[in-house]
């Protein structure tokens, strides 16, 4: 038997690389492990960005799970656009928080939207800064988000 598949991490592209890093501490509570600037000629090819890529990353810890924020200073870069959620893909992150009504107003604070017409009292919808759909959900009785 080959051994388990283990998530190593899930990239998110952001165009303000410190401002995403505030949202995500101050707001959702994840820790800075580390940052990174790759070299152009690798990052490059293995993402198959032409150079020049100006790649810089931190990654964030939950828990377990890290989420690697990117940043690339390259002129050309894709601008943002809506996504919906029937799109193909990834469509959004789901985090378990200890007090929601808390968490919603430090998103509004660090610059996210709360999605208000999607509370529907067991989860709510918010953005981050660039528009990466969040759905925050309550801890339940004797679950610790952490």
């Amino acid at each position: 038997m080959s051994p388990p598949t283990v998530v190593n991490h899930v990239g998110l592209c952001v165009t303000d690389l410190d401002r995403a890093e505030r949202f995500y501490v101050g707001a959702l509570g994840f820790t800075r492990l580390r940052e990174l600037s790759p070299p152009d000629a690798v990052t490059g090819r293995l993402l198959r960005v032409p150079e020049p890529v100006g790649l810089r990353c931190v990654y964030l810890g939950c828990g377990p799970f890290v989420l690697e924020l990117l940043h690339y200073d390259r002129p050309g870069n894709a601008p943002a656009r809506p996504r919906v959620m029937t799109e193909p893909g990834l469509t959004h992150l789901s985090l378990t928080v200890e007090d929601v009504p808390a968490v919603r107003a430090r998103v509004a604070e660090l610059g996210g939207q709360v999605l208000e017409d999607t509370d529907v009292e067991v989860a709510v919808l918010v953005r981050d800064p660039d528009g990466q759909v969040i759905e925050l959900l309550p801890a339940r009785d004797g679950e610790s988000p952490g």
